[in-house]
């Protein structure tokens, strides 16, 4: 038997019953990244480990991307040029006077040498990232880059992370240039499995370009002319999404990003093992080291 008495719009206890509203994740109009949070989740590629990535800014003012231990740690366990905090979404290479720091994932990660001066605690989480590492290959779910299959031969010919030229700036990308994924959120909340790269947009050309160096350091380069996927041929809202890594679905103005953009600010010292002397399809003979 129901009872007739309507609702007060109260609790038992007397508390007001109201219903509880959704709050909705919004992007302000001078956001610089768009992001809608600061740590994004990743894996490292050379042990596959989890890390998360955070925007920094080295002592010459470039901005780049760093790979963290997803994990704080005591401060008196990491050595002092190893240790990292984050503020405001945005990692520093310093320590910020408290009991726990952050490190650098490539200071841990077991497929890369081990830094001179180790503490017996980072020697011991060393240990336990490459057991993780050995667990995941065991179970097929990760492969080294090393270890990886060759490609196929009827399989395109270019680089794996060519140099892309837009807005007057050359980058490194991620991936193949087919295989460049969009950053954008989707309604389940996910980050978007588009390719940047539609074949309903006009695409870029390769094209061999003068090797550049950058002024403040000598021009050592090994090769004067590198393979380069241009795209400033393309209309500015064009070259501003690949810049902003959307795909087509995503290209309005000031869509969310989940995931922070793979581009990397080329230089040809640095990245030195990515320049390649000929185009993609050319003849093998003409390719110089």
């Amino acid at each position: 038997m129901c009872s007739a008495k309507a609702s007060s719009g109260r609790r038992w206890d007397g508390t007001p019953a109201r219903p509880t509203r959704s709050r909705v994740l919004r992007v302000t109009h001078d956001s610089p990244t768009c992001l809608i949070r600061g740590a994004q989740p990743g894996h490292c590629r050379d042990c596959g480990n989890r890390t998360d990535r955070y925007p920094c800014a080295d002592p010459a003012g470039n901005s780049r991307v760093i790979p963290l231990h997803p994990r704080e740690l005591p401060a008196a366990a990491v050595p002092t040029t190893s240790r990292w905090h984050v503020s405001s979404g945005t990692a520093h290479p310093a320590h910020d006077g408290t009991p726990w720091c952050r490190i650098p994932h490539t200071a841990l990660c077991p497929a890369r040498p081990a830094p001179a001066a180790l503490t017996p605690q980072i020697t011991t989480l060393r240990r336990h990232l490459a057991l993780h590492t050995r667990r995941l290959i065991n179970n097929g779910a990760f492969t080294p880059l090393a270890a990886a299959p060759p490609p196929t031969p009827n399989a395109p010919c270019g680089p794996a992370r060519p140099v892309v030229h837009l807005l007057c700036v050359r980058y490194l990308a991620p991936h193949p240039i087919g295989t460049v994924q969009c950053v954008s959120q989707t309604r389940q909340r996910h980050c978007c499995t588009r390719p940047v790269l539609d074949p309903r947009t006009p695409a870029g050309t390769w094209t061999l370009l003068p090797t550049t160096a950058p002024k403040r350091r000598p021009p050592r380069l090994p090769v004067s002319r590198m393979a380069v996927y241009d795209l400033t041929r393309l209309p500015y809202a064009e070259q501003l999404r690949w810049r902003q890594q959307h795909c087509l679905a995503h290209s309005a103005p000031g869509a969310p990003g989940l995931c922070l953009t793979e581009w990397e600010p080329f230089d040809a010292l640095e990245h030195h093992q990515h320049v390649h002397s000929r185009l993609p399809g050319a003849p093998t003979h003409r390719h110089r080291t």
